[in-house]
């Protein structure tokens, strides 16, 4: 089977899945896990045998005339290069670790068959977006995902949060792409065609001597598209509410599809973007204040899935930063390490909140005792916010200082058409960024349980809600089995810095001394300051018997 014919597969045989299972899920319900998980499995399989082969080598190239529009014709084309290769492979381990977490996870849910379905089906669809070379048919993995998210969000739709939030969604998401759209004709009628490698090879070959007409406005509107999608200021208030759905569609969309397709979609067409000096001034902005925005949100959230939401924001930031900078390399790297170690974030989360009935932290924290109810979920977590805060040697660690040192390359005036301005932006937000991500993932920590607390500040049995009180929820032995199989490439996918520039643009993805110095200790003293603000409120708390709140017996919760 030759590599072509490999990589139409890996988003065909998903979609064929979903197709399946929307047909016999209802009718043939023991078919419906293995038409959630094989598909997808193999298509992951599959991914993985297409990036050996392509081995970051020569791109891999195939297209079939569509349809002649009379002007720009449409062509379904095909192009695997290095990013392409391992974007693929990250896409379908994800969410094959979403679909067997799920059979566990929704083993009782009525609407289990449809959702699967539809997981396959957004599956199918961002890998759609990852191999496509012509823009109309991205266009249409891109819209499909976004009314995937609308019915996955809205999974529980008896609830009035849930019917808000896939609503908030879906039309937030629209917002951004109808510009978008507009984008895309405009690029094609100034490029004179479709094709994404084309367009890309023109402006950057000297020799083709190939300048857009209108480089400023076509990356402007495609810009808008992207903040959209990848959750980016103004347009990013729709990623927290979208927690109201299920966990495993949160760590689907946060990690490996929905938000990863407007960053992996500016670094296809990189040089659209740094064609406009006032484009990356407004991207490089964007990323700022997304970073210390989210992050700043974040620190203020008690629920443990809005956090992680928060989170997902702040570092989709330093994407777009590192695009900002003109460097995609690190952009992606930063995109496959966060995508594995925010997978294993939400779906460890997940286990907590099945174990022990609550999204709180605050709950959670006079609980006590969710180190003991949940011990696989509450370790793999604190591997997870390692990464996140990027503690060496975890994978978080090395793509954040890829991202930091291309920002310092460019502030100091090395990267050729990126204003130093772009870069000082990019910079110091980032490092700002570092001081706070320590701080909320270190609050977070501390209040899921951290070992050894007193416990002078727990609530009391009496005030405890029984459904918090009661004998811990028995956990599916798949859902630990996923967290620690996430768990290997969150502490080690880092460690491949020094192979993946083969497979991307040959740029360096090494951690500079400086940033690499600056980071670490800005992250510990984050964290030691969240952990004196702990301390402190604990003791606070332990004055006052939270018994005595309780105004009276009959008093309603």
């Amino acid at each position: 089977m030759t590599i072509t014919t490999t990589a139409v597969l890996v988003p065909l045989l998903p979609f064929l899945g979903a197709l399946a299972g929307l047909l016999l899920g209802r009718r043939a319900p023991g078919f419906t896990r293995p038409l959630a998980v094989l598909p997808t499995a193999t298509a992951a399989a599959l991914a993985v045998v297409v990036a050996v082969r392509q081995g970051g080598g020569t791109p891999v190239d195939s297209a079939t005339r569509l349809t002649d529009t009379g002007s720009v014709p449409i062509d379904l084309a095909l192009h695997v290069d290095g990013f392409a290769a391992l974007v693929a492979v990250l896409v379908g381990v994800v969410a094959t670790a979403v679909q067997i977490y799920s059979t566990g996870y929704l083993r009782e849910d009525p609407r289990y068959p449809s959702y699967a379905a539809i997981v396959s089906l957004f599956t199918s669809a961002m890998l759609l977006v990852v191999y496509s070379d012509d823009l109309i048919v991205l266009l249409v993995g891109w819209e499909v995902m976004g009314i995937c998210s609308y019915f996955l969000v809205g999974h529980y739709w008896e609830t009035a949060a849930a019917r808000s939030a896939s609503l908030k969604a879906f039309l937030v998401t629209k917002l951004g792409d109808v510009p978008f759209l507009i984008g895309v004709f405009a690029l094609a009628a100034d490029a004179g065609t479709f094709r994404i490698s084309t367009i890309y090879t023109r402006l950057t070959s000297s020799a083709a001597h190939f300048q857009l007409d209108h480089p400023t406005l076509i990356a402007l509107l495609l810009l808008a598209g992207v903040a959209g999608k990848s959750a980016q200021f103004p347009l990013h208030t729709w990623l927290p509410d979208a927690m109201a759905g299920p966990t495993p569609v949160s760590a689907l969309i946060h990690a490996a599809t929905m938000v990863a397709a407007g960053v992996y979609f500016v670094a296809r067409l990189l040089p659209v973007f740094t064609a406009s000096a006032a484009a990356l001034v407004v991207m490089a902005v964007m990323a700022a204040i997304t970073m210390i925005g989210s992050a700043l949100a974040a620190l203020a959230q008690d629920d443990i899935k809005r956090v992680l939401a928060y989170s997902t924001i702040g570092q989709l930031g330093y994407m777009t930063g590192a695009l900002a900078v003109g460097d995609r390399g690190a952009a992606v790297f930063h995109l496959i390490s966060h995508g594995a170690f925010k997978a294993l974030l939400f779906l460890a989360a997940g286990v907590i909140i099945h174990a022990v009935g609550t999204n709180s932290l605050a709950a959670m924290g006079r609980m006590g005792d969710v180190a003991k109810r949940a011990p696989d979920a509450y370790w793999t977590l604190t591997i997870g916010l390692l990464a996140l805060v990027a503690i060496p040697p975890f994978s978080g660690f090395f793509s954040k200082e890829a991202v930091l040192g291309a920002a310092e390359h460019a502030a100091l005036g090395h990267e050729s058409g990126v204003p130093a301005g772009v870069g000082w932006t990019v910079l110091v937000a980032g490092l700002a960024t570092a001081v706070l991500t320590a701080g909320y993932a270190a609050r977070l920590w501390l209040l899921v349980g951290a070992p050894g607390r007193t416990g002078r500040a727990r609530m009391s049995a009496d005030a405890v809600p029984a459904a918090q009180t009661a004998h811990p929820a028995r956990i599916p032995t798949v859902m630990n089995v996923v967290l620690w199989v996430l768990a290997v490439p969150a502490l080690a996918a880092g460690l491949l810095f020094g192979e993946l520039p083969d497979w991307f643009d040959g740029r360096s993805l090494g951690p500079t001394l400086t940033t690499s110095l600056l980071t670490t200790g800005l992250a510990l003293a984050g964290a030691l300051a969240a952990y004196a603000a702990w301390r402190h409120t604990a003791a606070l708390a332990a004055r006052t018997p939270l018994d005595a709140l309780v105004a009276h017996p009959g008093t309603a919760p």
